[in-house]
Protein backbone atom coordinates (compact mmCIF):
# COMPACT_ATOMS: atom_id res chain seq x y z
CA UNK A 1 0.00 0.00 0.00
CA UNK A 2 0.75 3.68 -0.39
CA UNK A 3 2.16 4.76 3.08
CA UNK A 4 1.45 8.35 2.33
CA UNK A 5 -1.66 8.27 0.18
CA UNK A 6 -3.27 6.62 3.53
CA UNK A 7 -2.19 8.58 5.99
CA UNK A 8 -3.69 11.72 4.43
CA UNK A 9 -6.83 9.67 4.16
CA UNK A 10 -6.56 8.74 7.96
CA UNK A 11 -5.62 12.23 8.77
CA UNK A 12 -8.79 13.83 6.80
CA UNK A 13 -11.22 11.15 8.39
CA UNK A 14 -9.80 12.32 11.69
CA UNK A 15 -10.29 15.92 11.12
CA UNK A 16 -13.79 15.11 9.70
CA UNK A 17 -15.17 13.05 12.39
CA UNK A 18 -13.43 13.25 15.80
CA UNK A 19 -13.37 16.80 18.15
CA UNK A 20 -10.70 18.84 17.07
CA UNK A 21 -9.29 18.16 20.71
CA UNK A 22 -9.40 14.51 19.73
CA UNK A 23 -8.02 15.25 16.49
CA UNK A 24 -5.03 16.70 18.05
CA UNK A 25 -4.67 13.54 20.60
CA UNK A 26 -4.76 11.46 17.73
CA UNK A 27 -1.99 13.02 15.69
CA UNK A 28 -0.13 13.62 19.13
CA UNK A 29 -0.21 9.69 19.35
CA UNK A 30 0.57 8.98 16.17
CA UNK A 31 3.83 10.68 15.85
CA UNK A 32 4.87 9.52 19.66
CA UNK A 33 3.92 6.24 18.40
CA UNK A 34 6.32 6.43 15.55
CA UNK A 35 8.93 8.01 17.51
CA UNK A 36 9.12 5.44 20.35
CA UNK A 37 8.85 2.31 17.33
CA UNK A 38 12.20 3.79 15.86
CA UNK A 39 13.79 3.79 19.42
CA UNK A 40 12.75 -0.03 20.15
CA UNK A 41 12.65 -1.64 16.27
CA UNK A 42 9.85 -1.73 15.33
CA UNK A 43 7.70 -0.74 12.15
CA UNK A 44 7.39 3.05 12.17
CA UNK A 45 4.94 3.61 9.58
CA UNK A 46 2.42 0.78 11.11
CA UNK A 47 2.74 2.39 14.23
CA UNK A 48 1.58 5.80 12.72
CA UNK A 49 -1.23 4.36 11.22
CA UNK A 50 -1.85 2.48 14.62
CA UNK A 51 -1.83 6.07 15.93
CA UNK A 52 -3.48 8.02 13.66
CA UNK A 53 -6.50 5.40 13.34
CA UNK A 54 -6.33 3.93 17.30
CA UNK A 55 -9.70 6.77 18.21
CA UNK A 56 -11.16 6.46 15.34
CA UNK A 57 -14.19 5.07 16.81
CA UNK A 58 -14.15 7.17 19.95
CA UNK A 59 -16.36 10.10 19.24
CA UNK A 60 -19.17 8.12 18.16
CA UNK A 61 -22.75 8.71 19.82
CA UNK A 62 -23.09 6.30 22.78
CA UNK A 63 -26.17 4.95 20.95
CA UNK A 64 -24.50 4.40 17.61
CA UNK A 65 -21.65 2.49 19.80
CA UNK A 66 -24.36 0.17 21.25
CA UNK A 67 -25.47 -0.67 17.74
CA UNK A 68 -22.05 -1.85 16.75
CA UNK A 69 -21.53 -3.79 19.88
CA UNK A 70 -24.66 -5.97 19.44
CA UNK A 71 -24.36 -6.07 15.20
CA UNK A 72 -20.34 -7.38 16.09
CA UNK A 73 -21.50 -9.45 18.74
CA UNK A 74 -18.96 -8.26 21.03
CA UNK A 75 -19.19 -9.10 24.92
CA UNK A 76 -22.28 -7.20 26.65
CA UNK A 77 -19.10 -5.79 29.19
CA UNK A 78 -18.76 -3.09 26.08
CA UNK A 79 -22.38 -1.95 26.11
CA UNK A 80 -22.46 1.68 27.40
CA UNK A 81 -18.88 1.80 27.59
CA UNK A 82 -17.36 4.00 25.24
CA UNK A 83 -14.10 3.96 27.17
CA UNK A 84 -14.12 -0.52 26.31
CA UNK A 85 -16.19 -0.91 22.82
CA UNK A 86 -14.76 2.62 21.10
CA UNK A 87 -11.25 -0.07 20.56
CA UNK A 88 -13.30 -2.81 19.21
CA UNK A 89 -15.34 -1.02 17.44
CA UNK A 90 -12.52 1.07 15.66
CA UNK A 91 -11.14 -2.17 14.86
CA UNK A 92 -14.07 -3.07 12.32
CA UNK A 93 -14.24 0.36 10.84
CA UNK A 94 -10.73 0.38 10.03
CA UNK A 95 -11.43 -3.31 8.09
CA UNK A 96 -14.43 -1.72 6.46
CA UNK A 97 -13.54 1.77 5.58
CA UNK A 98 -9.45 1.33 4.73
CA UNK A 99 -9.01 -2.10 4.09
CA UNK A 100 -6.58 -2.86 6.94
CA UNK A 101 -6.47 -6.18 7.25
CA UNK A 102 -3.12 -6.01 9.33
CA UNK A 103 -3.58 -8.34 12.17
CA UNK A 104 -0.81 -6.24 14.39
CA UNK A 105 -1.88 -3.30 13.48
CA UNK A 106 -5.70 -3.99 13.99
CA UNK A 107 -4.57 -5.79 17.04
CA UNK A 108 -2.79 -2.53 18.63
CA UNK A 109 -6.03 -0.70 18.24
CA UNK A 110 -8.15 -3.07 19.75
CA UNK A 111 -5.95 -3.17 22.68
CA UNK A 112 -4.73 0.29 22.67
CA UNK A 113 -6.76 0.76 26.35
CA UNK A 114 -6.88 -2.32 28.13
CA UNK A 115 -3.78 -4.39 27.20
CA UNK A 116 -3.37 -7.93 27.20
CA UNK A 117 -1.23 -10.82 28.39
CA UNK A 118 1.26 -11.90 25.49
CA UNK A 119 1.29 -7.83 24.49
CA UNK A 120 3.46 -7.59 21.31
CA UNK A 121 5.85 -4.46 21.02
CA UNK A 122 3.73 -2.45 18.60
CA UNK A 123 0.93 -3.00 21.01
CA UNK A 124 3.30 -1.77 24.10
CA UNK A 125 3.76 0.84 22.07
CA UNK A 126 0.36 2.49 20.86
CA UNK A 127 -0.46 1.93 24.42
CA UNK A 128 2.05 3.98 25.89
CA UNK A 129 1.96 6.52 22.79
CA UNK A 130 -1.86 7.24 23.91
CA UNK A 131 -0.95 7.48 27.95
CA UNK A 132 1.81 9.60 27.14
CA UNK A 133 1.53 11.78 24.11
CA UNK A 134 2.67 15.91 24.50
CA UNK A 135 -0.78 17.01 25.01
CA UNK A 136 -1.26 14.69 27.62
CA UNK A 137 -1.33 16.14 31.86
CA UNK A 138 -2.14 14.02 34.84
CA UNK A 139 -0.22 13.40 37.82
CA UNK A 140 2.39 11.10 36.79
CA UNK A 141 2.71 11.43 33.31
CA UNK A 142 6.60 12.63 33.06
CA UNK A 143 7.66 9.95 35.64
CA UNK A 144 5.53 7.23 33.11
CA UNK A 145 7.01 8.93 29.79
CA UNK A 146 10.96 8.96 31.51
CA UNK A 147 10.39 5.66 31.96
CA UNK A 148 8.89 5.02 28.37
CA UNK A 149 12.34 6.04 27.46
CA UNK A 150 13.94 3.43 29.56
CA UNK A 151 12.24 0.22 29.50
CA UNK A 152 8.49 -0.32 28.07
CA UNK A 153 7.69 -3.61 29.80
CA UNK A 154 8.26 -1.59 33.24
CA UNK A 155 6.14 1.78 31.44
CA UNK A 156 3.63 -0.41 30.50
CA UNK A 157 3.44 -2.20 33.76
CA UNK A 158 3.39 1.21 35.61
CA UNK A 159 0.30 3.09 33.60
CA UNK A 160 -1.65 -0.40 34.19
CA UNK A 161 -0.90 -0.40 37.73
CA UNK A 162 -2.26 3.02 38.33
CA UNK A 163 -5.53 2.44 35.50
CA UNK A 164 -6.47 -0.19 37.76
CA UNK A 165 -6.18 1.32 41.05
CA UNK A 166 -8.09 4.42 39.46
CA UNK A 167 -11.08 2.09 38.90
CA UNK A 168 -11.21 0.03 41.58
CA UNK A 169 -10.75 3.29 43.77
CA UNK A 170 -13.79 4.17 41.93
CA UNK A 171 -15.80 1.19 42.11
CA UNK A 172 -16.10 1.17 38.52
CA UNK A 173 -15.89 -2.38 36.53
CA UNK A 174 -12.06 -3.07 35.29
CA UNK A 175 -11.56 -5.07 32.14
CA UNK A 176 -10.26 -8.30 32.61
CA UNK A 177 -7.83 -7.89 29.79
CA UNK A 178 -6.43 -4.93 32.43
CA UNK A 179 -5.33 -7.35 34.92
CA UNK A 180 -4.05 -10.08 32.52
CA UNK A 181 -2.15 -7.33 30.87
CA UNK A 182 -0.54 -6.17 33.99
CA UNK A 183 0.29 -9.79 35.88
CA UNK A 184 1.83 -10.72 32.81
CA UNK A 185 4.09 -7.43 32.50
CA UNK A 186 5.04 -7.74 35.86
CA UNK A 187 5.78 -11.62 35.49
CA UNK A 188 7.74 -10.83 32.15
CA UNK A 189 9.71 -7.84 34.46
CA UNK A 190 10.69 -9.91 37.31
CA UNK A 191 12.46 -12.85 34.52
CA UNK A 192 14.54 -10.42 32.88
CA UNK A 193 15.95 -8.84 35.77
CA UNK A 194 16.68 -12.70 36.55
CA UNK A 195 18.42 -13.04 33.02
CA UNK A 196 20.19 -9.70 33.39
CA UNK A 197 21.66 -11.04 36.88
CA UNK A 198 22.44 -14.26 35.19
CA UNK A 199 24.33 -12.38 32.41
Amino acid sequence: YDHDALVRRCRARITRDLTPRRAEHTRNVAKEAARLAQKYGADAQKAEIAGLLHDIARDLPQEKMNDYVLELGLDERYLNNKNLAHSKVGVHMIKREFGIEDSALLDAVSYHTTGREGMTLLEKILFLADATEPGRSYPGVQKLRKLAEEDLDKACALSLRRTKDYIEARGEYLDPDTSEALGYLEREIIENERRKKKG
